[in-house]
């Protein structure tokens, strides 16, 4: 039987003491398992080191933001699972695996002891490597936002609902404007960058938004820049957005697909956000793929 090693962050939003045990319970019909608990941020890039040296897999039972952490402690050649425990946990539904925890569980554990796996790159910025998405300007000051609405007593963050408000008012502040203020390196002006490593690029709730429809985990990054954004544009990038086609053209947005590096200068300090963490503000950015990163059960 082989061993795994299980990550857990008791502060993701639908992690409980049941889900954990009845999680256990699933791996350990095909595995065997030793379960951690994160103390800090960044533990979880520790122990991912750590296990990574004497376990056939790392499995993570979190949000987005402790995936992240783990797979910076990955060393590219053991297995990593990773079960949803956050209010939108990107990742896994990204990977096509069930969005309860349990049922997700049996999936890794029978993927495990089969040997399904699949081979995926991961996007870096400035160095820190990101799974899903990254982006300078409006979402990283969505996300700066929200983590400003703080947790709730169980230390669960604001969901997508939150969320959803905190972009509306967002755009109810700006009046939905949004000018030229950074360059994308060898494309030109824009008003924001959006940086994927997979489509969907992340969840509102049920639905997926396709911020580049092309992007795939096995290639390299994409990244879409609308040049600049007024109230009347919203409407239309909104449907875009939901069903990954849609009416913009070169003069709406800049673009870029299966890139292996893309560098983004700022006319002033912007927030930068990578898999929904706060990465404080930056003036210039160099996106990067790291092709053929990590496995992951499937």
């Amino acid at each position: 039987m082989k061993r795994a090693a299980l990550i857990v962050n008791p502060y993701s939003t639908h992690v409980t003491g049941a889900r954990i045990t009845a999680v256990e319970r699933a791996l350990r019909e095909r595995v065997e398992l030793q379960t951690t608990f994160t103390r800090e941020p960044g533990h979880a890039t520790e122990l991912a080191a750590e296990f990574a040296a004497s376990f056939d897999a790392v499995l993570v039972f979190s949000g987005d933001g402790t995936y992240n952490e783990a797979l910076n402690g990955a060393d590219g050649a053991v297995p990593f699972g990773f079960l949803p425990g956050g209010g939108t946990s990107v990742l896994p539904r990204a990977l096509g695996l069930p969005r309860d925890p349990v049922s997700a569980a049996r999936v890794l554990g029978a993927a495990l002891d089969e040997g399904r796996m699949r081979r995926i790159s991961l996007g870096a910025v400035n160095g820190r490597r990101f799974c899903f998405s990254a982006g300078v300007g409006f979402d990283g000051e969505a996300v700066r936002r929200l983590d400003e609405l703080g947790r709730d007593p169980g230390g669960a963050r604001p969901g997508d609902l939150a969320f959803m408000r905190m972009v509306t008012k967002m755009l109810l502040e700006r009046r939905a404007r949004w000018d030229p203020q950074l360059e994308v390196e060898g494309f030109g002006r824009a008003a924001f960058v959006l940086v994927a490593n997979g489509d969907p690029y992340s969840y509102a709730g049920s639905v997926a938004l396709h911020v580049a429809p092309q992007a795939e985990f096995e290639q390299g990054i994409d990244f879409v820049a609308p040049e600049r954004v007024r109230a009347r544009d919203v409407p239309r990038i909104l449907r875009y957005l939901i069903r990954g086609r849609g009416q913009l053209t070169a003069d709406d947005m800049l673009s870029g697909h299966d890139l292996d590096r893309i560098v983004v200068r700022c006319d002033r300090p912007l927030p930068l956000q990578a898999d929904g963490e706060d990465l404080g503000d930056v003036e210039e950015v160099v996106f990067e793929a790291r092709r053929d990163a990590v496995s992951v059960l499937v």
